[in-house]
Order: C-alpha cells, then sequence, then structure tokens
C-alpha cells in the first residue's frame, strides 16, 4: 500500500499531467504485477464492492478515535469526504505493514460477507497498521467509493510509456468485459491478440464543442452534418456468433436491449457499429423521457418492449468483415455503412442515421434550428476525410448543439458541497411560482463561479430559516437563471415536470423574486419541448 499511497500523493500534489503521466509510467514498471492490475482497474472505474456500510464505518472510526459519534458526525460534512474524516480523526499507526494494494482488496473481498464482528476486527486492525494517507486510501476501497484525478487518457498514456506499446492499442486492450480478480498483466497488456475477447468494444471518438463560427472550419464541402441525437450512445459488436452493446460509459448493456438481438440474422459477423441507442416510433426517434424508461432495467418487461421499442441509429462503422476500419476515411466508412443498411429490412433494429445536406453553413444554421423538432439537441460536424480517433480530441469532429432552454428561478433549499467545496454551500433547490405559492422543480449544482459559490455561502448562513439535517431552508430573495436540455413530465415531483441536465447559468441580482417564472411557463415549455 505504500507505493500505491505515494503514488496518489504525486498525482493528488500536481495538477500538470506531465507530472502524474511520470508518476503513472514509473508505478507502472515497477510495482508488482496483481498491484498494477488492480490500479488500472480501479482507475478505471472497476472499483471492488463495497465491504462495509457506511454507518458501521463512522461508528467504528468515532470508536477508534474516542469521540462522541455527534461530534464524528458533525466533522463529516465540514470535511466532505467519510474515508478522509476516519483518516484525520483516528490516532497513529500503532504498527507498519508493507502489505501491498492487491493484498488488502483481496482481504475485503474474503471479509464482505462475513460476521459483523470478524469485519470489525479486521478493519480496525488495518487502521491500527495504516499511516493516514494509505488508511484514507484503504477507507475509499472500503466504502467502494474511489474516485482520484486522474483521467483513463492520462493513465492510458502512461500504460503505453510504460509498456512501449501504442496509445489507441492500448486505449483499446482496456476496453470490455475484464475483471480484475481473474485477469493477468500479462493477459491484459502483453499478449500478442489483445482481441481474444469477442466482446471487446473500440474506445468512442468524441468530439469537442464547437469553438467558433462554423465558417472557421473552411470549406462546408469538406464536412459532413448530422444529427446529435438525445439518446443513448452506444457500439453493437457482432463477432463469434455473438451480439454485445456497449454504452460510451463501458457498461455491458446487452440484456437491456433485448430487440438489437434480432441484428445478427441481418448483420455479418465481424461487425461494429458506432451510433445511437434510440426509442423508435412512428417511423422516427422518440424524445429521451421514452428511452429514460428503459434505462437502469436489468430486465425489460413485454409491455414496454412494445410501448418503447429501441434500435440503433448508426453513423458510424467501426469493424467490417472482421477488419479494423478506423484508420479509412469517414467518407467511405460511410459509403459501406450505406450499402449495408440497404440490405436490411424496414423492421431491423439498426437503422442508418442520415446525414444532413447542406451547401452553405448559414443553410446549415437554419437547419440546425429545427433540431428539436427532430429530437435532436443540435448538430455534429465531421470532417470527410477523418480517422476515428480514440477520446476526445480536436479538429475534425465537433458538436454544434443547441442554445439550452433558460427559466428564471428562486433559490429556496442549500447544502454543502463536497470534496474541496466542503465548506461552501453549492447544492440548491430551486423553484417557481404557482399562484401565490413556490414549488420546488429542481436542483442545481454548477454553473458559478467559486467567488460566486463563497458570496451565496456568506447569505445561506445569516439567512437560515429551518435546518433539515444537512439542508438549508433560506428566505426567497435570489433569483438564477437555470439553463437544461431537455424538459419532461414527471410524477416523481410536485412541480410534474422534470428538467435535463439542469445548471446555474446566471446569478439574476437584477430581477426580484416576484419577477421569476412561473409553473405555467414551465408547463407551455413542456407542451412545445417535451
Amino acid at each position: 500500500m505504500k507505493r500505491f499511497a505515494a503514488l496518489f500523493n504525486a498525482i493528488d500534489q500536481s495538477t500538470k499531467t506531465t507530472v502524474k503521466v511520470a508518476a503513472l509510467t514509473s508505478y507502472f514498471q515497477e510495482a508488482p504485477e496483481d498491484d498494477r492490475i488492480w490500479t488500472i482497474a480501479i482507475f478505471s472505474g472497476r472499483r471492488p464492492k463495497r465491504a462495509v456500510t457506511t454507518t458501521h464505518l463512522r461508528e467504528w472510526g468515532a470508536e477508534v478515535a474516542g469521540i462522541p459519534l455527534w461530534l464524528f458526525e458533525e466533522a463529516y460534512p465540514i470535511v466532505g469526504d467519510l474515508a478522509e474524516t476516519i483518516a484525520l480523526v483516528l490516532p497513529p499507526p500503532q504498527t507498519e505493514t508493507d502489505h501491498g494494494l492487491s493484498f488488502w482488496i483481496k482481504a475485503l473481498q474474503g471479509i464482505a460477507n462475513g460476521q459483523h464482528d470478524d469485519r470489525k476486527a479486521f478493519v480496525l486492525d488495518a487502521w491500527a497498521s495504516l499511516d493516514p494517507t494509505q488508511r484514507f486510501l484503504f477507507n475509499k476501497l472500503l466504502t467502494g467509493g474511489f474516485r482520484i484525478g486522474v483521467s483513463q487518457k492520462l493513465m492510458t498514456r502512461a500504460l503505453a510509456r510504460a509498456t512501449g506499446k501504442d496509445e489507441a492499442e492500448m486505449a483499446h486492450r482496456l476496453m470490455g468485459d475484464w475483471d480484475p480478480a481473474t485477469t493477468t498483466w500479462a493477459q491484459l497488456v502483453e499478449q500478442d491478440d489483445p482481441a481474444a475477447n469477442a466482446s471487446r468494444p473500440y474506445p468512442f471518438y468524441l468530439a469537442y464543442a464547437l469553438e467558433g463560427a462554423p465558417e472557421d472550419l473552411g470549406d462546408p464541402a469538406e464536412w459532413q452534418a448530422d444529427w446529435k441525437w438525445d439518446g443513448i450512445r452506444g457500439q453493437l459488436i457482432l463477432r463469434g456468433s455473438a451480439h454485445f452493446v456497449w454504452s460510451r460509459g463501458e457498461e455491458l448493456m446487452t440484456d437491456r436491449f433485448p430487440e438489437l438481438a434480432r441484428a445478427r440474422d441481418f448483420i455479418p459477423q465481424g461487425t461494429v457499429l458506432d451510433g445511437e441507442l434510440l426509442a423508435w416510433g412512428d417511423d422516427a426517434p422518440q424524445n429521451f423521457n421514452a428511452l429514460q424508461k428503459r434505462i437502469g432495467r436489468k430486465t425489460v418487461p413485454k409491455k414496454l418492449l412494445t410501448e418503447a421499442p429501441v434500435i440503433l441509429y448508426a453513423y458510424d462503422l467501426l469493424e467490417w468483415e472482421g477488419a479494423d476500419m478506423r484508420q479509412k476515411p469517414l467518407q467511405d466508412r460511410r459509403a459501406t455503412l450505406e450499402i449495408l443498411c440497404k440490405t436490411l429490412p424496414d423492421d431491423a433494429p439498426v437503422k442508418l442515421s442520415p446525414t444532413v445536406p447542406f451547401d452553405t453553413w448559414d443553410a446549415l444554421a437554419d437547419i440546425r434550428i429545427t433540431a428539436r423538432d427532430a429530437q435532436a439537441e443540435g448538430l455534429m460536424l465531421k470532417r470527410k476525410d477523418s480517422p476515428y480517433l480514440t477520446g476526445r480530441k480536436k479538429g475534425d469532429w465537433w458538436k454544434w448543439k443547441l442554445d439550452p432552454l433558460t427559466i428564471d428561478a428562486v433559490m429556496i433549499y442549500a447544502q454543502s458541497g463536497h470534496g474541496r467545496r466542503a465548506n461552501l454551500f453549492t447544492d440548491f433547490t430551486f423553484a417557481v411560482w404557482k399562484g401565490n405559492e413556490l414549488v420546488p422543480f429542481t436542483k442545481a449544482y454548477s454553473g458559478l463561479t467559486d467567488d460566486e459559490f463563497r458570496k451565496i455561502t456568506t447569505w445561506v448562513k445569516k439567512n437560515t430559516q429551518q435546518r433539515f439535517g444537512p439542508v438549508r431552508q433560506v428566505t426567497p430573495h435570489h433569483v438564477f437563471e437555470i439553463a437544461f436540455e431537455g424538459i419532461q413530465a414527471s410524477t416523481r415531483h410536485k412541480s410534474g415536470v422534470a428538467l435535463r441536465f439542469p445548471r446555474m447559468s446566471r446569478w439574476r441580482h437584477d430581477k426580484p423574486v416576484s419577477e421569476a417564472n412561473s409553473l405555467d411557463d414551465l408547463n407551455e415549455m413542456l407542451s412545445i419541448y417535451g
């Protein structure tokens, strides 16, 4: 654990990419292979399952620290992180251990289903032998909530340098449904056939938001435009007489979309499609609300399969006849994709996402305005000669989204943030008018500067009316412009509506509470955009 703690400190104490990559590279060259595998797993979101409840950890931490539980509970929201709070209050370690990262993870897996007293004894013994940084990391492993300031891109770059392999190849090796408990370093990183796992997807190519005017991109004839769909980005893989569906977040979702199994009847093996998973009806994409009914379900009842059938709206071809197509120009990949889709029957669960023809940037701008009518968020602009790259790259692919919808709302509740913002109020509940009553309708926690968060925190402390645990009810006084990407009906909210990706876009110092928007305004938006 000492080596992993040193890596954590090197990463945590620097904002420089070069420093983080150097620390990771050194670690991947020197650490034991089991520790390397688990480090890759942790940094790529494959965290161990929680071994102990947070309630027990709080109780045990207060007990070992010799402080009353109420005092621990008061400290926790100030620190903002349970693992760090425990590490800070515990007394100095009594012994020292040389056990590595993989030892502790395997030990935690071994006690997960054990008796309460055995789990407690194990945790207390571990605390007694680890220094504060190691305790913090051990606590993160305990809670299963491990997050660290390393992107998968940086980790992939470090692995490529440590092994001498191509960065794009390394990114592909890390994709898929591999288990750190059963996968060796050689299998994951060193073997010559990384595609042995038939289910493995390709790393997704991600676009940046368009930074200037589209005219800055040059000749429009060199660009392809298509709709930016409001669904789930996914890859459909057909290999080895099977099919697999992966989300952009590397989640295997095959069982959640059983309709796509029929793709094996029409599409040859050795094919990988990139596209958007969308609810489909009346020969057109449906809004995200229809798809949301399917999200999170491990099994889908027949009624929902009928009400909200899902298709893959394909817009790129990454593998064809078993060959990697990613280095071919987009226009060539698209031409092959169009030929494939012409052979599919009308009721196939895969359809070709159409391009948006245009001659001038001005004409495309007029088309973009109609995106919501097409159930889209805007447009994608892709250079016709571009390869399919790995990760987020600037230059060849851009997303040109619509301006968000906005509503002016009143802040009525506030709650402290987490991590570096644990001492600030950053999470707010907003309301709109319904007659003379303020009705809550959304929460938001992003969009303001640190200085604005500090100012609103000072105000909240002076204007708290009631406390409900960590939540404070405040005097209705401040109006904020809330920006969001979509609106839908909701039976879970008192207002009857739910927003998609709400955030604070402006603090309206110029607007009194009486001039905030109403629930009627939201319902009007719902009738237009819902």
